[in-house]
């Protein structure tokens, strides 16, 4: 049985009272990424905003890093489905493509802090970038599924995919909607559907 996105952290599991402080947190982190940038952003600061003690919320978050990657896996979690058996596998593909492209798509410089963040060497960023990176493979296997020829292969070749897009984006190179097509695009290629 998994546990709701909402009632766990990095850390530990949460209570009702704790998952609520931590969405608030999560909130004001986005607030102030999206106004003034990841180089503004501190704990601190959204302790503040969010109406929580400094000391609380360093018992959530070690660093501002840890922060951002916990925003980023909590919207992946709730923001991309399990891909619809009932389509074929490309467009599971390009279902799962889509929806892990768009999560910060609209949030200012979210996506670039979150490039930064799971780029780091913070510890609980690396955990968060490793479960982040199972959660996307597992969609992309059941996306995939048994119907394509060399799975294994091609869920390899997707995982790369996005990541390079991600990054991409996230250095504001491209915009998250015009990632998300393009992603979608170079994954009809590697399937050999053009």
């Amino acid at each position: 049985m998994s546990t709701p996105v909402e009632i766990e952290s990095t850390r530990r599991r949460l209570t009702p009272a704790q998952a609520e402080k931590i969405a608030k947190m999560a909130d004001a982190a986005v607030e102030i990424v999206s106004a003034d940038g990841f180089d503004k952003l501190s704990v601190r600061e959204v302790a503040k905003r969010a109406g929580v003690a400094p000391a609380t919320a360093y018992t959530y978050f070690s660093s501002k890093s840890h922060l951002v990657a916990e925003v980023f896996w909590r919207r992946l979690a709730v923001g991309v489905p399990e891909p619809d058996p009932s389509l074929p596998a490309m467009e599971r593909v390009a279902q799962v493509l889509r929806g892990v492209s768009m999560v910060v798509a609209g949030d200012g410089q979210l996506g670039g802090a979150v490039t930064v963040a799971l780029l780091g060497d913070d510890p609980e960023s690396e955990h968060l970038r490793w479960r982040i990176g199972g959660f996307i493979h597992d969609r992309l296997a059941t996306a995939v599924g048994d119907d394509v020829d060399n799975a294994a292969e091609v869920i390899d070749a997707l995982q790369m995919l996005y990541a390079g897009g991600l990054v991409t984006a996230g250095m504001g190179h491209l915009s998250y909607e015009a990632t998300s097509e393009r992603l979608v695009a170079a994954a009809r290629l590697l399937m050999g559907q053009r």
